[in-house]
């Protein structure tokens, strides 16, 4: 990419520019690579998207792993690293399977309360400061997740539950990677594909259906197009300031909603809406306080 690190050393509008294009691309690559999962589960299992495609994840990865094959022998916190990479795995499984019992519209809303979930927890189990702005924030956002989960006795699913449970795991990884910064990346993105690929091959072990020649090429499109998006949401963050880039990530609902209803049919109710707009409005207002205080802001990166 020597064309983007000469536009970050000369030009500073220009790269900018090109950071923004550069997430506005992987975002909408990530809701592509959505949109092929959860078209495959509808005929394969959920274990043999995870194993393919982490398969051809890793495949693509292989030669930038053997290279910085070092980096993997002297991890930082061992453990930490193991429970964030569990988490990372089964976040990813949740989101496939909500996908086959739900739009993809209302799973990529919960993932989106990622942040909020971030700001929450960090005032609750690490013990930071979080103002009454950022406290209101964070009940408003609660209030539109309710509102998008519709609760009532005939309305509350299992699926939904599934992908309230994904996006709480999602952040908690979040709050994880915070401590794990001297992670290079290659291991950050590398291990998160190893684990899906792994639980892949338990899962697809017991319901294993042969896939045709066509959706072999889906399956390692889906792997592909990961790896690509991860790399360009890398690039992008170093391209320009994260306080430019990250609120184009909310652009994801956008492309949920357009794949969901060009591909599947899928009309989002207003319910779904409401709430995506109120965890939206109050995810964006909890970055700016993170910003204006000087602290590192919750990513709302999707799911690897």
């Amino acid at each position: 990419m020597p064309f983007f690190k000469n536009l970050s050393a000369y030009d500073e509008r220009s790269a900018r520019l090109a950071g923004i294009g550069l997430m506005v691309l992987s975002i909408f690559m990530f809701s592509f690579g959505d949109a092929m999962g959860k078209f495959l589960v509808g005929t394969y299992s959920v274990g043999q998207l995870l194993f393919l495609r982490g398969g051809a994840a890793l495949l693509l990865l292989s030669p930038m792993i053997w290279r910085q094959r070092d980096l993997f022998l002297h991890l930082e916190r061992p453990r930490l690293q193991l429970i964030r990479v569990t988490l990372s795995t089964l976040e990813v499984a949740a989101f496939f399977i909500a996908t086959v019992y739900l739009p993809l519209a209302d799973v990529i809303t919960y993932y989106l309360a990622g942040p909020i979930f971030v700001t929450a927890m960090s005032a609750i189990f690490l013990r930071e400061k979080v103002g009454w702005r950022r406290w209101t924030a964070i009940l408003i956002g609660f209030c539109g997740v309710v509102i998008a989960l519709r609760p009532s006795a005939q309305t509350v699913s299992l699926p939904a539950l599934i992908a309230l449970g994904g996006s709480l795991s999602f952040a908690t990884l979040m709050l994880i990677t915070r401590s794990l910064r001297k992670t290079p990346d290659i291991v950050m993105a590398s291990s998160q594909f190893i684990g899906t690929f792994l639980l892949g091959a338990v899962m697809s072990a017991f319901h294993w259906v042969p896939p045709t020649p066509g959706s072999l090429v889906i399956f390692a499109a889906a792997g592909l197009i990961s790896v690509t998006a991860l790399f360009c949401v890398n690039r992008s963050l170093k391209l320009a300031p994260a306080s430019v880039v990250v609120p184009y990530q909310y652009s994801m609902i956008v492309w949920a909603v357009i794949f969901g209803f060009v591909v599947f049919g899928d009309v989002p109710s207003m319910a779904t809406i409401g709430g995506a707009a109120i965890i939206i409005g109050a995810g964006f207002y909890i970055y700016l306080r993170e910003r204006d205080l000087g602290r590192p802001s919750p990513d709302v990166n999707p799911p690897a």
